[in-house]
């Protein structure tokens, strides 16, 4: 739906949840935030452009925010559908935007021989069954602008949930597309519930993404997949995503000072369990990703410290 002048969001489904897909359009161009997966660009966003009556040719440019399939997984079904389309990926994720391989053992394997974590097989298939990547035509660094014809939209860096994730401001719509950038308490199902931690990764990158977006005053906030957020929604949406960082530092450091002995990221997220958040132990288990960066970020500060195990396995203890 066109929730703003010339700011379309494209809801599709992805399992129990969505991605949404935001589309901004000028008089002449059109630029395309995210892919989602395969079916998302041709279930929903093509049928979509048909029926606002767009005209596919002037979507000049597709962004992915970060390499995660579900968010260029439709890159070569756009490609395929849209030629002329550019795709588009920040430097830094480019390699896991080309690459399904080196995303599954780089980006979702990264806890594999450190912890013993990985994706179940089954969701490493549906990964590879719904996701077609292609060559980034051009390489992002953060500020580009991009005229649509009677407004632009500039590109921001926002790491944290990956080193290149990026969002695209819409000063004329006060609007903010910020992919996952941003990810609150918890990644919602599609009706509301609870589905797993937010899975950010580098805390400091990620706190300082949320400091950039606030400075811009956005009176919109839309991520892939949560609700729209609105005025005061949108403040407090940004304000909850960092006290949570704070919270993961105050239980992860509690935890660590009963520890009689070393433990590993996933042996803390699990001893933590429901005072990380409201999710089964599966779910529960992706608070690898946001853990280690917080105890990253704690060794860095002297709280904690880490030796690897002659199993390769990472192990924390608290300096107090």
């Amino acid at each position: 739906m066109e929730i703003r002048p010339g700011l379309h969001r494209i809801v599709a489904p992805l399992g129990e949840r969505f991605v949404a897909l935001h589309l901004f359009v000028g008089d002449h161009s059109a630029l395309l935030v995210d892919t989602g997966i395969r079916e998302s660009i041709t279930e929903t966003f093509l049928p979509y452009l048909s029926r606002a009556g767009i005209d596919p040719a002037i979507v000049r440019w597709a962004v992915n925010t970060h390499c995660d399939f579900d968010h260029t997984g439709g890159n070569g079904a756009l490609k395929s559908a849209l030629p002329g389309v550019q795709i588009l990926a920040h430097r830094l994720d480019q390699g896991l935007t080309e690459d399904v391989q080196r995303l599954i053992d780089e980006r979702y394997g990264e806890f594999r021989d450190t912890d013993g974590f990985d994706d179940p097989p089954e969701t490493t298939a549906y990964l590879r069954s719904v996701t077609d990547l292609v060559p980034v035509d051009r390489v992002l660094a953060g500020g580009e602008e991009f005229d649509l014809g009677g407004r632009s939209v500039r590109v921001l860096h926002v790491p944290g949930h990956s080193p290149g994730h990026v969002a695209v401001h819409d000063p004329s719509n006060r609007a903010l597309a910020i992919g996952d950038a941003t990810l609150g308490t918890t990644v919602p199902f599609a009706d509301g519930r609870a589905a797993f931690p937010p899975t950010y990764r580098d805390v400091g990158p990620y706190v300082d993404s949320i400091a950039l977006f606030r400075s811009l005053s956005p009176e919109l906030v839309l991520t892939a997949h949560y609700p729209v957020y609105e005025g005061a929604a949108a403040a407090a949406f940004l304000d909850e995503s960092e006290a949570y960082t704070r919270r993961i530092d105050e239980v992860i450091t509690d935890v660590l000072a009963e520890a009689t002995a070393p433990r590993t990221t996933l042996e803390l997220v699990r001893a933590a369990g429901s005072a990380l958040g409201p999710w089964g132990p599966d779910a529960l288990d992706y608070a690898v990703f946001p853990v280690t960066g917080n105890l990253e970020r704690l060794e860095q500060q002297g709280v904690v410290r880490s030796a690897t195990d002659a199993a390769g396995r990472r192990r924390w203890t608290s300096t107090a």
